[in-house]
């Protein structure tokens, strides 16, 4: 007697939209949560072209953006140095904080008691909530003598390297003391980040490494920073965000520059940073400067945008297993 076979089960589809009353409640709020961010940030750029339009009318666009000089005497309005001045402080704070910071989340989660661990990490995150005013006096009252004699050692031992250079023999208020301002304001933010991504790491991974005759070194280039690294990058410009929006912190120990680029001379005493330049400015400035400053306002939120969109694309890239 032949054996029938029996039909198979009817696939059940896969429920998308929520179903209980509880459930649609709960979708409608998160919804509504998520598209109000993205409404929020509309309406603030809209506001910030509106308010704009004029001085990119007046000035031009291309001028504005990458040309020199500020005058509200003659209406004049560039914030090309200021531009520049705000990514080449925000290279230099990076360039500074991510060994800091990945060796401080190395250490706490990979090296230190437990008890120690604890307490390391309770003050790194209290130090990720100091006030950027806060640092920024630090910076002014304290750090600017000693960074002015480690930029004067620099140049003595470097100088000869045209990034190094200073032929003014003045060291404060420059880009390398800001710079270093913004890597102690930066590393507590990358630090806590990698320090999350490091705890979410299979411990047998690194336990299979150290037992098939790998040190810490080989452990931790082989294995956490091929794991962690989109976390890491995630961290990585989190800070360079923050470093890029910075205000009172530049304000406080860099001399403000209109006229002419520092494109690399991190130890000449100018630079420029958009943020600062709007905390210098607003407060006394006329109709046609604040339209100006929020002109300038218009370009670090573009610019921050940008930022973002390449973040995404390179966390995206940085995905161990997207590199098969």
């Amino acid at each position: 007697m032949a054996e029938t076979s029996s039909p198979a089960p009817v696939r059940r589809a896969l429920r998308v939209k929520p179903a209980t009353r509880e459930d649609k409640i709960f979708f409608g709020v998160s919804a509504a949560a998520g598209y109000s961010s993205l409404v929020l940030i509309v309406l603030i750029l809209i506001f910030l072209g509106i308010q704009a339009w004029p001085t990119f009318v007046q000035q031009g666009v291309f001028e504005f953006v990458f040309g020199t000089g500020w005058s509200n005497t003659e209406e004049q309005y560039s914030i090309g140095p200021m531009l520049w001045g705000s990514v080449l402080i925000a290279i230099i704070g990076v360039i500074l904080a991510v060994p800091m910071a990945i060796s401080i989340a190395y250490f706490i989660e990979f090296m230190a008691t437990p008890r120690i661990s604890r307490a390391a990490t309770v003050f790194v995150d209290l130090l990720a909530a100091i006030p950027s005013v806060i640092i920024g006096l630090w910076g002014f009252t304290v750090f600017s003598g000693v960074g002015a004699e480690w930029g004067q050692m620099i140049n003595q031992a470097l100088g000869f390297i045209p990034i190094f250079s200073n032929e003014s023999d003045l060291f404060l208020r420059t880009p390398f003391i800001a710079g270093v301002v913004i890597a102690v304001m930066i590393v507590p933010i990358i630090s806590s980040i990698t320090r999350e991504i490091f705890s979410q790491i299979d411990g047998d991974l690194i336990k299979a490494s150290i037992a098939l005759g790998g040190n810490r070194e080989s452990t931790f280039r082989k294995i956490i920073l091929p794991v962690s690294a989109s976390g890491i990058v995630g961290g990585v410009l989190l800070g360079l965000g923050r470093a890029l929006g910075e205000t009172v912190a530049i304000f406080f120990v860099l001399n403000l520059i209109f006229d002419e680029f520092n494109w690399f001379n991190i130890l000449e005493p100018g630079g420029g940073a958009i943020a600062s330049l709007i905390l210098g400015k607003f407060g006394e400035a006329t109709a046609s400067e604040v339209s100006a400053l929020l002109a300038a306002g218009v370009i670090l939120f573009i610019l921050t945008l940008i930022i973002n969109s390449i973040a995404a694309f390179i966390v995206s890239k940085a995905q161990p297993w997207n590199n098969r």
